[in-house]
């Protein structure tokens, strides 16, 4: 009966009915200690409330999307919302994944029952977006409470940032399957701590040197403040259709490395 039913059912829609137990499994996990993942908003809220809010009241205001002019706390919170997004997409999808594939063996029990490495992937990524969303949500009510969401747009910013946490989470689980060891998440923060300072995050583009500017361009983390910004404040052009190209093909390629990768590690 097992054997007609993956043969009438497509491949895509098992996937999607077997990885929901994966999903579900890091939920139960998480039930008894739900605070590890809400402690991830205090981060970006101690830097709104120091930088944003106290170096604000020096600086002013600066240019926003579109040349609009806005106050420096209004300009940095999006930014801090989208670094949210990707700090609790990546976080999950790389020390979790590396723990509970090299120690825990997490993954050898599940691939003795139905679920297959496919389920695998997708629950976790699923998972990881998920996280991600849940810190940019929470991190959401508190600007629209002190009044830095300029727009009712800016409703679309927690999809934006499902989106976001795609596209770190697929290529944080990526990334830890080339992990050998604990000392090599020294990498994750080498490359996720730069990206948080220098993608635009707390200056707009302009004030950066041409060189840097140019780089900078390059940060997946600047397109996703970028499209966050463009939501919460309602400007729209045809380079939020880029930042969204961005996210997506990032999305994309990591997801198609982690189901080679998984395939060579957990079926060798």
């Amino acid at each position: 009966m097992t054997t007609l039913l993956m043969r009438v059912v497509p491949m895509p829609l098992r996937t999607a009915q077997r990885s929901k137990y994966v999903f579900e499994r890091n939920l139960m996990v998480y039930r008894r200690s739900w605070m590890v993942i809400f402690s991830g908003i205090f981060e970006p809220l101690f830097y709104l409330f120091s930088i944003g809010i106290g170096l604000g009241g020096y600086i002013g205001e600066v240019k926003g999307p579109g040349g609009v002019i806005v106050s420096y706390t209004a300009f940095v919170a999006p930014a801090l919302l989208a670094s949210s997004a990707m700090n609790g997409a990546v976080f999950e999808s790389t020390m979790n994944i590396f723990f509970k594939m090299k120690y825990q063996k997490t993954y050898d029990a599940m691939l003795s029952t139905p679920i297959g490495v496919p389920d695998i992937a997708v629950g976790e990524i699923s998972w990881s977006l998920v996280r991600g969303a849940l810190y940019a949500a929470s991190f959401m009510v508190v600007m629209a409470g002190l009044g830095y969401v300029e727009s009712w747009w800016g409703i679309l910013a927690v999809p934006a940032a499902v989106l976001i946490g795609f596209a770190f989470g697929a290529v944080g689980m990526a990334c830890s399957t080339f992990m050998r060891s604990w000392q090599d998440f020294d990498y994750v923060t080498v490359v996720t701590l730069p990206l948080f300072l220098f993608s635009a995050t707390f200056y707009p583009l302009e004030v950066y040197p041409p060189a840097i500017q140019a780089i900078t361009r390059f940060s997946p983390l600047y397109h996703s403040a970028e499209l966050i910004r463009a939501l919460t404040f309602g400007v729209f052009d045809w380079t939020i259709l880029g930042h969204i190209a961005v996210l997506v093909a990032m999305g994309a390629a990591g997801t198609a490395v982690v189901g080679r990768r998984l395939d060579g590690l957990l079926l060798k």
